[in-house]
């Protein structure tokens, strides 16, 4: 299993990659960050745009069990992409990339986090 450290690491060499977090949602809490400048801030603000993409997407669905398996994020300062995961050290867990929406390759990102995060749980 790759660590945690180094799976953020391999992600900030996305190209365009600003900052990669890993959090656990439950408290909105990082787990580990690289290049994030306030990563508990990051960690509230992410946690809550997936918990209220999550409920919209529910009421959405008319009771039929959904599951986001990434999110996406575009704005003018930027992209999010959103990743959740189960880990074997437990879950679940938000696995997120922030890119400079001039030099990033959305389409790379999110193959390369994909590939990240199944190093990550080990699969």
């Amino acid at each position: 299993m790759t660590g945690i450290i180094e799976c953020l690491v391999d992600a900030m060499s996305i190209p365009g990659t600003v900052s990669a977090i890993l959090i656990d949602p439950t408290g909105a809490t990082p787990v580990a960050a690289e290049g994030a400048l306030n990563a508990e801030q990051s960690a509230i603000g992410l946690s809550e745009a997936f918990r209220a993409a999550m409920e919209g997407v529910a009421q959405a669905s008319a009771g039929d069990p959904i599951r986001i398996e990434d999110m996406i994020i575009k704005s003018s300062a930027g992209m999010h992409i959103i990743h959740p995961l189960e880990t074997m050290f437990g879950g679940p867990y938000l696995l997120c990339l922030r890119l400079d929406a001039d030099r990033a390759n959305l389409a790379l990102a999110w193959r390369r986090l994909q590939s990240l995060s199944n190093r990550l749980i080990d699969v």
